[in-house]
């Protein structure tokens, strides 16, 4: 998969292809990145990237033409690696919501390039938005410095869906929301933990240690929606339970009411 992205600050984004599984799968040639300064567009000696916004207001925005110079280079070399189409994603709280939905969506495109635009200060001109951008996704209810940021967890997790990118397969299948829910809880050894603060020894549960894989599916499964149910109910509003899910689910809200107790 191909990414080109515009920011003012590339070296950013060597956090993906220098370190852990984005490292390596930029090594294996899962994906490619290609950075874009907007301040190389510039036509003056200042290399302006904003300016005050017309009707006053507080901060800068920025400038629409150097923009539109690094989206139209950033196309043209998605063009000449064999790229049928470029999509431009706007990262901004007016977007639709990164979900692993979407994520799947993106993966599922693997000729179509993405250009990803990072925006700073208080946005970018809104005609640049109208005339290029495909589409605008937020990463979440709040507000960071720079678009650097939620361009490079929109990457990560396209990065980690690509055939090949994990050791095992299976790893992407059990993230949490791939089924819609929450993961379960995971272990490993020593069997005993202790907190020598509070001497309190707290084991692995006894399923996970029985060798019994279906009564261990059925634990994780349970764990799930019961993480699900505490966590983010609003997951479950939107999820038609199958009746064994529901039966589980039960099981586990008739055990935490009975610890309340």
């Amino acid at each position: 998969m191909i990414f080109d992205v515009i920011t003012l600050f590339p070296q950013m984004f060597d956090a993906l292809t220098q370190y852990g599984i984005t490292r390596r799968a930029a090594e294996q040639g899962s994906f490619v990145l290609h950075t874009w300064n907007p301040r190389d567009f510039t036509t003056d000696n200042y290399r302006t990237i904003d300016d005050r916004p017309y009707g006053g207001g507080p901060g800068m925005v920025m400038l629409a033409e150097p923009l539109a110079g690094a989206i139209s280079a950033a196309r043209q070399r998605q063009a000449a690696s064999g790229v049928k189409k470029s999509r431009m994603v706007y990262l901004s709280p007016q977007g639709r919501l990164l979900t692993h939905a979407v994520v799947k969506e993106l993966v599922a495109q693997p000729e179509e390039g993405l250009i990803l635009l990072a925006g700073r200060y208080e946005g970018v001109d809104e005609r640049l938005i109208r005339q290029y951008v495909d589409e605008e996704i937020s990463i979440g209810d709040y507000v960071l410095s720079g678009g650097e940021l939620a361009a490079m967890v929109l990457m990560d997790s396209v990065v980690r869906q690509l055939p090949g990118v994990l050791g095992d397969a299976g790893s992407a299948e059990q993230d949490s929301f791939v089924q819609g829910l929450l993961d379960c809880p995971h272990y490993t050894r020593p069997e005993q933990f202790t907190n020598s603060k509070l001497f309190n020894a707290e084991a692995v549960p006894p399923v996970l240690l029985s060798g019994n894989h279906a009564e261990i599916q059925r634990w994780r499964l349970q764990q799930s929606l019961g993480r699900t149910w505490l966590c983010r109910p609003d997951l479950l509003a939107v999820r038609d339970l199958t009746k064994e899910e529901s039966g589980l689910l039960a099981a586990f809200q008739d055990a935490t009411k009975n610890l309340k107790s």
